[in-house]
């Protein structure tokens, strides 16, 4: 249904508004290459954890699917974004991935449906009103794996992003997923290097128990 433009944006909006126009246009365009490195990391765990289904949550223009689809069916990798740029870029270099719109706090899927759902850079832009939303959105539609990979700070740190107030939060995201979601078990982790494709970010693998 249509927003009303009499009625004012929550945050959550706002930001996917933002997200969706020329500033996430000019995200995409800087990040087109980005992701290059990435390749071992995803091997080693996709392999290590048997994963045949993945979603990625706030997918770009596939960064990380790129990767991905080498190692799982191609007809069980999906991606959803807010920016049909990206999404258009995706499905040219990726046609094989489901490319989707959708925003990160609504998914259009069943629950757990699959293998791995995952995050990367993509918590870091959420609000406090809807942090934990999308975040039981991405838990809500694992049947097993659930992966975050994103900036750490012991405290929530708002960090100033190219002029947005409000668009960017360092947390301690592990932390967060435990709490809110004890049925989840980290399995893994470490720090992702500016050398291995990434920008020092911190990743944790948690598993559904």
């Amino acid at each position: 249904m249509p927003r009303d433009a009499k009625q004012p944006l929550s945050e959550a909006e706002r930001l996917e508004e933002l997200w969706a126009g020329s500033f996430g246009d000019a995200y995409k365009k800087r990040n087109e290459d980005a992701g290059v490195r990435r390749g071992v990391f995803w091997e080693q765990l996709l392999k290590s954890y048997q994963i045949r289904s993945v979603l990625e949550v706030g997918c770009n223009v596939g960064a990380n699917l790129q990767w991905i689809h080498g190692h799982v069916d191609r007809n069980a990798v999906y991606g959803v974004d807010v920016n049909e740029e990206a999404l258009r870029t995706l499905r040219q270099r990726l046609p094989e991935v489901n490319a989707l719109w959708s925003p990160a706090r609504q998914l259009p899927f069943r629950d757990r449906w699959f293998d791995l759902s995952f995050t990367s850079g993509v918590l870091i832009h959420q609000p406090e009103s809807t942090l934990p939303i999308v975040m039981s959105e991405v838990v809500r539609v694992s049947r097993r794996n659930v992966l975050a990979i994103e900036y750490h700070a012991d405290t929530t740190t708002e960090v100033p992003y190219r002029g947005e107030a409000g668009a960017l939060f360092k947390r301690d995201y592990r932390g967060l997923y435990s709490a809110l979601f004890p049925e989840l078990r980290a399995l893994d982790g470490g720090l992702l290097t500016a050398s291995e494709g990434w920008d020092d970010a911190t990743w944790t693998l948690f598993v559904r128990e």
